[in-house]
């Protein structure tokens, strides 16, 4: 990009746009980019006329696509329909306003959960219609995967560039910690810190077995400003640690409890829920690209995390 670009971020004060945010401010940023951040307190993106609004108030030229109604395995469960419908309203009303305003690019983020239950693994960009999603989380699934519809169609209709990025686990600074609605390391850090400030067992839900690729939201960050910039592709783009990396959640909570200096007891609830098993993914095409990408090590990334946690305990979602 050679022209003055105005850069919008819906989604802007959630966890990944937090951490964009953040990257600018520590050498990422361009002179000929203006980036503006824009949350659910400003506009409500399930209504179009809103959504039309903050486009001709911010004209941008290019949108990072975060807003979305999310939840953890429980809110998954207990909300499918509302999942789906609201974020079906938001993508459509994103990606119709883009459109209708010359938006040059649009990145939107997806998520592993998009990919089908049953299929071999490690998975990657060209199974995400494969088969139906685990149904843990149905309804959110499915409205994912149809951003990835929608790119497609408008782009064989209109030429749009419209392109998506699937990450593996997020967290970091800025994560939803809440325990039920939250992502898994968020809700681990904020059970590991009650449980130590409060000096009783640390609950961990499930039997801890199922495994996960973590990714830290700096370093995804990173790669969706390259994205952005530099990927022309249509097809998704998987965002993810390599398989190796992958770990189980027990693995995870012990990282977690050494990191909060956590010293009692560890318990696992076997009375809930694992969720799905795995979801490991191949990070073949993204090394491609980038073949001397370096992530940030797991540890280091739980330490900053728990960090900011502690010192923004009060302010911190949970």
């Amino acid at each position: 990009m050679t022209s003055k670009n105005v850069i919008l971020v819906t989604g802007g004060e959630g966890l990944v746009g937090s951490a964009i945010k953040f990257v600018l401010d520590n050498g990422e940023t361009r002179t000929e980019e203006e980036w503006v951040f824009t949350s659910s307190k400003e506009c409500d993106l399930t209504k179009l006329t809103d959504t039309n609004k903050l486009f001709e108030k911010v004209k941008p030229t290019h949108v990072i696509h975060l807003a979305a109604k999310i939840g953890g395995l429980y809110g998954n469960l207990e909300n499918s329909l509302q999942y789906f419908r609201t974020n079906i309203i938001i993508n459509d009303n994103v990606l119709a306003v883009s459109h209708n305003f010359g938006v040059k690019k649009v990145v939107s983020c997806l998520s592993t959960c998009i990919f089908p239950d049953r299929v071999s693994y490690p998975i990657d960009e060209k199974m995400i219609h494969d088969g139906p999603p685990h149904d843990s989380n149905f309804g959110y699934s499915y409205a994912k995967r149809m951003i990835d519809v929608l790119n497609k169609c408008y782009n064989k209709t209109y030429g749009d560039i419209f392109t998506s990025v699937v990450p593996t686990n997020v967290f970091g600074p800025h994560d939803n910690f809440n325990v039920e609605n939250g992502h898994v390391l968020g809700g681990l850090i904020h059970k590991a810190f009650c449980a130590k400030r409060d000096n009783t067992d640390f609950v961990v839900w499930g039997t801890g077995s199922p495994l996960r690729q973590f990714l830290y939201s700096r370093d995804l960050a990173r790669l969706m400003i390259w994205v952005l910039r530099s990927y022309e592709e249509i097809e998704p783009i998987i965002i993810s640690v390599n398989v190796e990396d992958e770990i189980s959640i027990k693995e995870a909570a012990e990282i977690v409890v050494k990191a909060i200096g956590f010293k009692g007891n560890v318990i696992y609830d076997t009375n809930k829920l694992d969720g799905q098993f795995r979801k490991t993914a191949s990070n073949r095409k993204l090394k491609t690209y980038l073949p001397n990408l370096k992530f940030t090590q797991f540890e280091d990334a739980i330490k900053e995390t728990v960090d900011w946690y502690m010192k923004h305990f009060e302010e911190a979602r949970k």
